[in-house]
């Protein structure tokens, strides 16, 4: 506590703070600060939910060297604020002791399928404005991503249950277990009483490689592994990754917390090339991974993979050429294989309903304020944007917010 307490004092409170317009929430820290560092845990708790309503969340998975933290004016000094730590000491205190009162509900009835971080989101600022929401998954808990994508070490799963509690005091509904698209779809729900329906399933559908050996039993998708991982009982010990973002390092992470295997990452770039956050891939080396450059998988087999040595060329106008060298193929030999090379979005909802566009990707498309290409449908999050941060997913979803909420009015004040 006295750390924290410390960072608090260290921070300048600077008139014109650059670490909020780090924040894509915007949040006001140096308010923040000040009101922890006057005992006002209830006023600061209060302002960093309305801003934020995952801000306990946040404060763990956050990539802070890029946010607030990266744009401090203390850098000069390699002695950035970390605001991180405050702001989790004061959520977090705010989930265990607020008890929220419903507001008086408007009549209109929103409806949001999915539950990870836009969809709940979203469903505290409407039912805050007085709507009366119900979130739909096919999950059998909320979170998303953040229960079934985040392991336990990173982002402890009893702050969603918090999150949940506070969400009942709103009044808000949850129904559990429910697959929209096949059997129930949007055109159902507008005919239920639904006044607008919002979009926020993610993106879980695992990108492939389309390499020989993808079938074999032997090889996962690292986003279904982070689902439940220990009902993966028999990875043996050595585990190779074809990948280098996030979920490849929690992927890693996580087995070897769980398992006496050692993990080996496949990339086929140079470490500058990973788009892991850098504090995740030192993490992960530190746990014990083992990061392999420059290898690209062309087979998958029993008891490993075959790869091709990549060279890299600097040419004279500064360009940078990848080359694979076929000529020198290996073999690596591993247990298991985990494929992590990103993931898109499902397809059961827009199969299932008319006037909804997609890109290329298959991510729904939207406008910067969530509206689809159908009338009274709204999206934002992963399912928008492709995987992104949690924090952008909120900052995204505020502007949905007031559009869906301008899009109600605007629909009754013409009748």
């Amino acid at each position: 506590m006295s750390d924290i307490i410390q960072e608090a004092q260290r921070c300048l409170k600077c008139k014109k703070p650059l670490c909020k317009e780090g924040c894509p929430v915007q949040t006001e820290i140096p308010t923040i600060m000040q009101m922890f560092l006057e005992g006002k845990m209830d006023e600061a708790g209060e302002l960093l939910f309305k801003n934020n309503p995952l801000s306990a969340i946040c404060s763990l998975i956050c990539p802070h060297e890029k946010n607030c933290m990266g744009h401090c004016v203390l850098n000069h000094k390699k002695s950035p604020i970390k605001f991180f730590e405050v702001e989790n000491y004061i959520s977090s205190f705010f989930l265990d002791k607020a008890r929220l009162q419903p507001h008086e509900k408007n009549g209109h009835l929103v409806g949001i399928i999915g539950a990870g971080p836009a969809g709940l989101t979203l469903a505290i600022l409407l039912a805050q404005r007085g709507y009366e929401v119900t979130i739909i998954d096919s999950k059998d808990k909320i979170g998303g991503v953040l229960r079934y994508g985040i392991p336990e070490f990173r982002l402890p799963k009893s702050l969603l249950d918090k999150l949940l509690d506070r969400m009942k005091d709103l009044g808000i509904q949850f129904r559990p277990n429910t697959l929209i698209g096949p059997t129930i779809s949007i055109d159902d729900m507008f005919e239920d009483g639904y006044d607008a329906i919002f979009i926020g399933t993610g993106v879980w559908k695992p990108n492939r490689l389309r390499i020989p050996g993808e079938t074999l039993g032997n090889v996962h998708f690292a986003i279904d592994f982070l689902k439940n991982p220990d009902s993966y009982n028999n990875l043996g010990n050595h585990v190779v990754i074809i990948g280098a973002g996030n979920v490849a390092m929690d992927a890693a992470r996580t087995i070897l917390r769980k398992t006496p295997a050692k993990v080996d990452i496949i990339f086929f770039r140079g470490r500058e090339k990973v788009t892991a956050l850098e504090e995740e891939l030192m993490l992960a080396e530190v746990d014990g991974v083992k990061m392999n450059y420059y290898l690209n998988t062309i087979k998958i087999e029993a008891d490993g993979i075959i790869v091709e040595p990549v060279i890299k060329t600097e040419q004279s106008d500064g360009t940078i050429t990848y080359t694979n060298d076929s000529k020198h193929p290996y073999k690596i030999f591993s247990s298991s294989v985990i494929i992590a090379i990103g993931q898109g979005a499902q397809t059961n909802i827009v199969k299932n309903t008319k006037q909804i566009d997609t890109n290329h990707k298959g991510l729904i498309e939207a406008s910067e304020k969530g509206a689809t290409t159908r009338p009274g449908v709204y999206a934002a999050g992963d399912v928008v944007s492709g995987a992104r941060t949690v924090v952008e997913a909120v900052a995204a979803t505020k502007k949905v917010a007031n559009e869906i909420d301008q899009f109600i009015k605007n629909k009754y004040a013409k009748l």
